[in-house]
């Protein structure tokens, strides 16, 4: 199976999306979308001291994959990401990528798809239930998550209220986890959250070709 040339680039960081941004373009990245979450650290220390949650921004950038490694290896550098606390950095390989129009078409070569030792697993849940997920995942080994604040539109999820229909909440939880470890917390999740039953939620995973700041 061939990807498309392009990736997503992803950046998790603790309030320096502008930083992230002017970074990124000044490695040839032109477009880029922030939105707002939080963080999730498992660990009896930082339970005990309340600071499980910690709000983060996320910086999503799709670009030639040569251009995400070379901006990935910038964005390491600039913020420290070696350091624990710092960010995570991710890059996503895609399958096909539609309406970048600024892009080059030079750039993108089609590759084969290789073994990765991360994958990206996606999970969208009614609001509220992003704590549930997490507990699943880390029963099962995840080491920690994103959570990220959307809004659903599905026959199974919207209601009305005096006749208008209401697009309920949802909350998007982003692990990063070892291959070896994916399919295990992927089925712990699907089987805690009851995901096969209609309009209980919605895991997908994607691969991972390179990581910084992962512990």
């Amino acid at each position: 199976m061939k990807t498309s040339g392009y990736s997503a680039l992803v950046v998790i960081t603790p309030c320096h999306a502008s930083r992230v941004i002017h970074t990124a373009k000044k490695h040839g990245i032109r477009g880029a979308t922030t939105t707002l979450g939080r963080g999730t650290a498992h660990s009896r220390l930082l339970n005990f001291l309340e600071l499980c949650d910690t709000q983060r921004e996320i910086v999503i950038m799709v670009t030639g994959t040569l251009t995400a490694t070379k901006a990935m290896k910038a964005l390491c550098d600039e913020l420290r990401l070696e350091k624990k606390g710092h960010g995570i950095a991710i890059i996503i390989p895609l399958d096909n990528v539609f309406g970048l129009s600024y892009m080059s078409s030079g750039e993108p070569i089609e590759q084969e798809e290789e073994s990765y030792m991360h994958k990206a697993i996606f999970t969208i849940v009614e609001r509220g239930q992003a704590e549930a997920v997490m507990d699943a995942a880390t029963a099962a080994g995840a080491r920690g998550g994103t959570i990220i604040n959307a809004r659903g539109s599905g026959i199974h999820e919207t209601s009305k209220l005096f006749a208008m229909e209401i697009e309920p909440e949802k909350e998007i939880v982003m692990i990063i986890a070892e291959t070896a470890q994916a399919d295990a917390i992927t089925s712990a999740i699907r089987e805690s959250m009851r995901i096969d039953e209609p309009g209980r939620g919605i895991i997908f995973t994607a691969p991972v070709s390179h990581a910084c700041g992962l512990y």
